[in-house]
């Protein structure tokens, strides 16, 4: 890194820090940052990797005692000193160099003194900004500087609906064949992803190790099925049973059944609703929806037929599709 990058960048106000933080404060700091804005959690977004890269930038420096005292020490001169760059006039760089060139009583360092300047800015004679320490990649995303986070890991595993719904600690086995133990938090859904963080792959030079993400497929049940934290189930009722009204038994998922009064002239699609018997999480407890479906009689022996008939005969002459037909028609 050249000085001039050096006067100019202000690394403590790119992290947000103040100039006395401690070295575990600003490990701290830079690692909620840089799981922020790693390119890896933000792919496509190219301000998050520019903000990458310079938080990175700044820790690789700010992390290492000696380079956080030498840019300490150039940021303070930066303050009340001329800048240079590679285009100023020879009466620049001896403005700048006059801050070093004098000792007490105006005497003038020798050659010597002048090689001790250059090695403050770790450039050796031939050599080039960036050589050494300073603006050297310490690892971390595409050598730009800062540890590097260790790789995730995915892992699989299907479940069934009640151990989605109630949750449970399941042992699953690891890339290396160490086993592991995974929490399975009540109410998960089909393809939802579970984090265990630092479980992953150990990061190549000293930073976070990554995590193990574990996929969970769950079974579908026979019976029930999910709609957020309700339970939904299909409840078959004869056709006497709707237009009369009558009480009925429901099943609950690993539960007794529940009794519920359908009320005379219920349709098919209607939906009755129990309370707190749908699934139980930290965040609330849902309803169980009973759908309710008119089941039709296959097979009808001749009494029953003749009986139909006799009710055709006095129900009421409307045509339960005239309304459909008139919106059809517009």
């Amino acid at each position: 890194m050249a000085s001039q990058d050096w006067f100019d960048k202000d690394f403590y106000k790119t992290l947000g820090v103040d100039k006395s933080i401690s070295d575990a404060d600003l490990k701290k700091t830079y690692r909620k940052l840089a799981r922020t804005y790693h390119p890896d959690s933000n792919q496509g977004d190219a301000k998050a990797e520019a903000k990458f890269k310079e938080i990175s930038e700044a820790y690789s420096v700010l992390s290492d005692a000696e380079q956080r005292k030498e840019y300490d020490q150039i940021r303070a001169m930066g303050a009340g000193a001329p800048r240079f760059t590679a285009g100023d006039q020879p009466g620049g760089f001896e403005d700048v160099f006059s801050m070093f060139g004098k000792g007490r009583g105006g005497r003038q360092q020798s050659p010597q003194d002048f090689d001790d300047i250059f090695s403050m800015f770790n450039q050796t004679q031939g050599g080039g900004f960036g050589s050494g320490r300073f603006g050297q990649s310490t690892g971390g995303f595409r050598g730009y500087g800062g540890p590097q986070r260790g790789a995730d890991v995915t892992a699989r595993t299907t479940i069934d609906f009640l151990t989605a719904t109630r949750g449970e600690t399941i042992t699953l086995q690891g890339e290396d064949g160490a086993p592991f133990k995974v929490k399975i938090p009540a109410g998960v859904s089909d393809g939802q992803k579970i984090r265990l963080r630092g479980r992953g792959r150990p990061s190549p030079d000293g930073g976070e190790s990554g995590d193990i993400v574990v996929q969970v497929a769950v079974r579908p049940h026979p019976v029930f099925t999910r709609d957020g934290l309700n339970l939904r189930v299909t409840v078959p009722v004869t056709f006497t049973e709707a237009a009369l009204g009558a009480t009925i038994e429901v099943p609950t998922l690993g539960g007794d059944p529940v009794k519920l009064r359908v009320a005379p002239g219920t349709p098919s699609g209607r939906v009755l609703r129990v309370k707190g018997r749908g699934v139980e999480t930290a965040k609330g407890t849902g309803d169980l929806l009973a759908e309710v479906q008119v089941a039709v009689p296959s097979h009808l022996d001749e009494a029953a037929r003749e009986a139909l008939q006799r009710f055709h005969d006095l129900e009421p002459k409307e045509n339960p599709r005239a309304d459909l037909m008139s919106k059809a028609r517009g």
